[in-house]
């Protein structure tokens, strides 16, 4: 089967729209001829008559007005084809940073960690997933991820190539919103107000939980455990409720208390919450990547 041959049919297109081979054959920069012998051979190929003399110019046929209908199409997609080719030119798709935060990281922590991201001279495009780690440290094998951002360092039973860096680390502190601490015994003085309190745990699966509940049975504490919960976001969503008492890292407590109005009740000494950045390589070079360890080093985790 023959294919459209789409000069002849832009031919077509401009005699109809000028009503003449000569009008036509000025504006293509060809001689009347040429045109009148393309025209030819598209009416040959389709198998019908486009036009028609109607005094000294042309008139379309019935199948010639369907089929310029059709070409009326097929220029705009090309024109609108044109003008996104010259969109992407003049806006070239940014590089993308792909970043996985694993669910137990604390959100507050992450967001102050990949800011300077965005305000980089070379602009980039970020990608956030957020997720359970082993899935994560999955993605990150097959390099549909960056770096991904964890509370420990990569597992060794995991059959995965990558590198642990450590970002920093940060004492625990208790928090609570206002409302809540009024109601504690000891009149909220730490650590006895955790006798009988409303307390709301990490999941199993965070870093800490078990040197938290260690050290809850060391102090002879025996708070009520309201709730647990893998996903950070989530802890922190009741905690704002006023469900209960909650743990998150002292280098985000002024953020904490400024932002979504709670108490920091006193801080864990012993305890320490540590941030790793598990990439595919040994040595940092990402820029982006080499910003987000020197926004931890010297500013969130260097304060605190």
């Amino acid at each position: 089967m023959a294919t459209l041959n789409y000069k002849h049919l832009r031919y077509f297109w401009v005699v109809a729209r000028t009503g003449s081979i000569a009008r036509a054959a000025e504006q293509l920069h060809l001689t009347p001829q040429s045109i009148s012998g393309q025209l030819g051979t598209l009416e040959q190929q389709l198998g019908v008559a486009l036009f028609r003399r109607a005094g000294r110019g042309l008139q379309l046929t019935e199948a010639g007005q369907r089929i310029l209908q059709q070409a009326e199409r097929i220029f705009a997609l090309g024109d609108e084809l044109l003008e996104s080719a010259r969109d992407a030119a003049r806006q070239p798709e940014l590089m993308p940073l792909r970043i996985g935060i694993a669910d137990s990281v604390a959100k507050s922590v992450v967001q102050n960690l990949i800011a300077p991201v965005l305000q980089l001279p070379q602009p980039l495009r970020l990608v956030c997933r957020e997720g359970r780690l082993k899935l994560l440290l999955g993605e990150l094998a097959v390099h549909r991820l960056d770096m991904v951002i964890a509370d420990r360092p990569l597992p060794a039973n995991l059959n995965v190539r990558g590198y642990s860096h450590l970002l920093g680390e940060s004492e625990l502190a208790l928090f609570a919103l206002p409302a809540l601490v009024d109601t504690l015994p000891a009149q909220g003085r730490f650590p006895d107000c955790l006798k009988g309190a409303p307390l709301l745990l990490p999941g199993e699966d965070v870093a800490v939980r078990a040197r938290l509940e260690q050290w809850l049975l060391g102090q002879n504490l025996q708070p009520r455990i309201v709730g647990e919960f893998d996903d950070s976001a989530l802890l922190m969503a009741f905690a704002q409720a006023g469900a209960g008492l909650f743990f998150a890292p002292a280098a985000i407590s002024s953020e904490l208390c400024q932002r979504h109005k709670t108490r920091e009740l006193g801080r864990i000494a012993g305890i320490r919450e540590q941030l790793y950045a598990i990439t595919s390589e040994r040595r940092l070079t990402h820029p982006a990547i080499v910003a987000i360890r020197d926004r931890a080093r010297d500013e969130l985790f260097g304060a605190a």
